[in-house]
């Protein structure tokens, strides 16, 4: 008999390498099956035990702290420790991190209010907004640490981030909104006020902060094993957490397709999300960095916690599902792009 711990590692192993073939079937799934994701999405998890509902502990916010519970447990402490010598590269990729999306899309807002229909520019304009403000998605770690990248630097970067957000995300957002103009400006500046701190605080930073002082109590000793038996948990919880936002979203898109503006949907997506991977290569090149850590500053400023975007743009923007459309695909651009360029650093450097 195949021993559990083996079992676990197999599994592990099938869902970290197919990953993004499983979100495609989640989104797909979404589509034609949107059903029981709607409930899911809409269920109060204290009602489910009996307890009064209304209490707005909706389930996609409890798999998304659970999704940065299990990042922050695979935080080996010790390495904290090793950004001490390296505290100007992380405040540059940080910097960089906040700024190149909120320039990109200062620079589209005229194009986006050119557009014919006011309504679409502004479901681009939000949801790519609401990408730019997120912190830096735990993924990145895992990119960086395939393609031999600077894995201390890697996690400052995401808990930077992830440290920032509940001040950097609002501030983001009321930026955007003072360069918008009119109703896209209100919306922007709407949604920053919309406990949208509060949330982060909530859900993205404590359950972070809870899986790495967990870590901490548990010891390297034991930390690792139960690391392996959570492992199965993360992807797991990424694709239910995909399948239940999608669920909004999808089958209206897919039913009645606006070919328009789904095409201006990608331009921006592709646009954006390939000028963050190489404004990590021009910020690595412009400190001095070395290869690894020109590596960790370019999956660090290409990717984006889109689980917290999908899970805020479902609570904030519940009455414009269409808005996650956006996030959606930047969720599946940015890990298209990123197999890309972890191809070309493998064959820059096949060693």
């Amino acid at each position: 008999m195949t021993p559990i711990p083996d079992r676990l590692s197999a599994v592990s192993h099938f869902l970290h390498r197919h990953l993004l073939k499983l979100i495609l079937l989640s989104y797909g799934l979404a589509a034609a099956l949107p059903g029981p994701g709607l409930r899911i999405k809409e269920s109060d998890v204290l009602g489910l035990f009996g307890l009064p509902g209304g209490s707005g502990v909706t389930a996609p916010k409890v798999l998304l702290g659970l999704l940065l519970f299990n990042a922050g447990l695979r935080v080996r402490v010790g390495r904290i420790g090793q950004l001490a010598g390296r505290p100007g590269m992380v405040l540059a990729g940080l910097a960089a991190n906040l700024a190149v999306p909120t320039a990109f899309l200062a620079l589209m807002i005229p194009m986006l209010g050119a557009w014919h229909n006011p309504d679409e520019a502004a479901v681009v304009l939000v949801g790519l907004a609401l990408v730019s403000s997120m912190p830096i998605a735990g993924s990145s770690a895992g990119w960086a640490q395939a393609a031999d990248g600077d894995m201390a630097l890697s996690l400052g970067l995401v808990l930077g981030s992830t440290l920032l957000s509940p001040l950097s995300t609002p501030a983001t957002l009321h930026a955007l909104g003072l360069l918008a103009p009119g109703a896209y400006a209100g919306q922007l500046h709407q949604l920053a006020g919309r406990g949208t701190g509060t949330f982060l605080a909530a859900w993205v930073l404590l359950p972070s902060v809870l899986g790495i002082a967990a870590r901490a109590t548990l010891g390297e000793g034991l930390a690792p094993a139960v690391e392996r038996r959570l492992k199965v948990v993360a992807p797991a919880t990424l694709m239910i957490l995909c399948y239940a936002n999608a669920s909004a979203c999808l089958p209206q898109a897919i039913r009645n397709p606006d070919w328009d503006f789904l095409v201006i949907v990608l331009a921006f997506v592709t646009g954006l999300c390939t000028l963050t991977f190489a404004a990590g290569h021009l910020v690595g090149r412009l400190v001095g960095a070395d290869r690894a850590q020109r590596v960790a500053l370019m999956f660090g400023l290409g990717m984006n916690n889109n689980g917290t975007g999908l899970v805020l743009a479902s609570t904030a923007m519940a009455a414009t599902p269409l808005a996650m459309l956006p996030i959606i695909v930047y969720n599946l651009a940015q890990h298209l792009i990123a197999g890309g360029v972890d191809a070309l650093l493998r064959r820059a450097d096949p060693a």
